[in-house]
């Protein structure tokens, strides 16, 4: 709230003039690396740069936006001195994205953008601009836009403005055969919950609480698993006293950043995902559960609905508020949860089932080669 207040108080123009003694340097010796470097059109079919998004060791954690690029790298494996296609995603902007890309372009690369969700007052407040910045001059560069929802292209038109290149929607894709269901799954004597993800704001984890706070109160066996960081101030703290609070310290385990192979895992041993993000664009976590089998609870906005639809889960009435974050409501999440709890059998088969009809990586590595031969044939 203060740096809000602090932020409030320095107009966009100003908070620019601070940071440009470091950002200006940085630019200029990024502009001179490029010019050094000996690059090379590449000829015949695609080859691609991911602007060093992608970590350089093997096995390395990669988590968000870049997950999906360690699908495209293993058919169209990244080089960084020869390549005709330059492909960035909005989530994982690389540093000096735009010289980078007015680079490539100048010497004939083409340049896809995915382009997730955008920032919107409700969670980046004063910094709306800021982060929306980047995104919009980068989409203005393409040649072709990915969305990852429908809703990923409605809020980019609203808030960056309409993109003159073409465009399509895919899905997030998901590694079907790492993500899938257990053997045997754990028995249903005791619900296991499942929040995934990073957690950027207190409510996101809060309600996840409440709901199984409001499970013990209705008698039901439960516990739950919140994993990935909390990134806001004082989060552990918080999290903490809430779990004290509602007398969860036997319920609930909190554990840390995790690997694709760590998520699969958790997945395998949870029933629901509960996902209350709001107006989350094409949220991952929530595929990569579906693939495993999991139901999934959460709010009906964002790119959420897409993903899920009544035969997978449950989700919740909010308003849709580009201002304020809204949760769903916590008891209505516990009788949702324990609705699929009566058929959760049926419910994690129809997930998977919609996970394999439209979340697989294949068909959406395929469809990019395609667009990479369209556009170089062009």
């Amino acid at each position: 709230m203060i740096a809000d207040r602090l932020a409030r108080l320095l107009p966009r123009a100003v908070r620019r003039v601070l940071r440009a003694p470091v950002d200006v340097p940085a630019r200029l010796w990024f502009r001179h690396r490029l010019r050094a470097a000996e690059f090379r059109l590449a000829t015949g079919g695609p080859v691609l740069s991911y602007g060093a998004a992608l970590p350089p060791k093997a096995g390395a954690l990669v988590q968000g936006g870049r997950v999906k690029l360690t699908h495209l790298d293993r058919v169209f494996p990244a080089r960084a001195d020869s390549f005709n296609v330059l492909y960035l995603v909005s989530s994982a902007i690389p540093p000096h994205a735009l010289e980078l890309v007015r680079f490539a372009k100048a010497r004939g690369v083409k340049f896809v953008w995915n382009q997730n969700g955008v920032a919107y007052p409700a969670w980046a407040g004063p910094f709306t601009d800021d982060v929306n910045d980047p995104m919009r001059a980068l989409r203005r560069e393409a040649d072709y836009v990915v969305y990852q929802s429908a809703f990923c292209r409605a809020s980019a038109d609203r808030l960056l403005g309409r993109a003159a290149c073409p465009s399509e929607v895919l899905f997030n894709p998901v590694d079907t055969a790492l993500f899938s269901p257990a053997e045997t799954p754990p028995p249903l004597t005791e619900l296991r919950l499942l929040a995934m993800g990073t957690h950027t704001y207190a409510d996101r984890v809060l309600v996840t609480l409440r709901c199984l706070a409001e499970l013990h109160r209705t008698g039901r066996a439960a516990r739950l698993t919140i994993a990935g960081p909390m990134q806001w101030a004082g989060a552990d703290e918080e999290v903490r006293r809430a779990i004290s609070d509602f007398g969860l310290r036997e319920h609930v385990t909190l554990r840390p950043a995790f690997s694709q192979s760590e998520a699969a895992e958790m997945c395998r041993a949870h029933h629901v995902l509960l996902h209350p993000k709001y107006m989350d664009p094409c949220p991952t976590v929530v595929i990569e559960a579906l693939a495993c089998g999991l139901p999934v609870v959460g709010p009906a906005s964002g790119g959420l609905p897409e993903l899920v639809d009544a035969g997978l889960g449950r989700l919740l009435p909010v308003p849709e508020d580009w201002e304020r974050m809204h949760s769903p409501d916590s008891g209505a999440m516990a009788a949702a949860v324990a609705e699929i709890a009566a058929d959760w059998q049926g419910f994690s088969t129809r997930a998977r089932q919609r996970a394999l009809a439209l979340f697989r990586a294949e068909p959406w590595v395929a469809r990019h080669g395609e667009i990479f031969e369209q556009l170089l044939g062009a």
